[in-house]
């Protein structure tokens, strides 16, 4: 598309008043605030869906380690043959080789990357769950203890009376 071309298109959008040319963007009157957390509802997250993106980037590693890679050695010797050759296409082809190899790399690392960060984050979040537990658990017991509602005036309280 000609540049000419896109300016007459820009003017006719203009004139016809397109919402097609319009920033998507905020009334900028009245001001506002962000919602309360009680409003939006917590973060939740289950360990299943951790196993699940783990999961799914562990699989893209070993896809790409299977198959992707397997293209580098004969692309590399095709070149090496077309540039022995005198051909100008081999030297070509080794830098496409070499760009798809350090690519491929990068992928490969950034799917290790998230794999293992999920396996650490399942960790870290089973953690954080058994410490809140815990921490909740002790101070309902404590509350039952001085609650001084609990129980009638003169008989013991039953939050230390052994479970049944």
């Amino acid at each position: 598309m000609a540049w000419d071309e896109w300016e007459q298109l820009k003017a006719n959008a203009a004139d016809q008043r397109s919402t097609g040319m319009q920033l998507n963007q905020l009334d900028p009157g009245g001001g506002g605030s962000a919602a309360l957390p009680g409003q939006t509802g917590d973060l939740k997250v289950g360990h299943s869906d951790l196993v699940k993106i783990g999961s799914q980037a562990h699989g893209l590693y070993d896809d790409l380690w299977n198959k992707a890679r397997v293209a580098v050695p004969s692309s590399d010797k095709a070149a090496g043959d077309l540039s022995g050759q005198g051909f100008a296409l081999g030297g070509g082809l080794k830098h496409v080789s070499t760009r798809w190899d350090e690519q491929l790399k990068s992928l490969m690392d950034a799917c290790a990357h998230i794999s293992n960060h999920m396996q650490v984050t399942k960790k870290v979040h089973a953690g954080d769950e058994t410490y809140i537990h815990r921490a909740v658990s002790s101070i309902d017991a404590l509350d039952a203890g001085f609650d001084e509602r609990v129980g009638e005036p003169g008989k013991k309280n039953p939050a230390y009376e052994p479970k049944k």
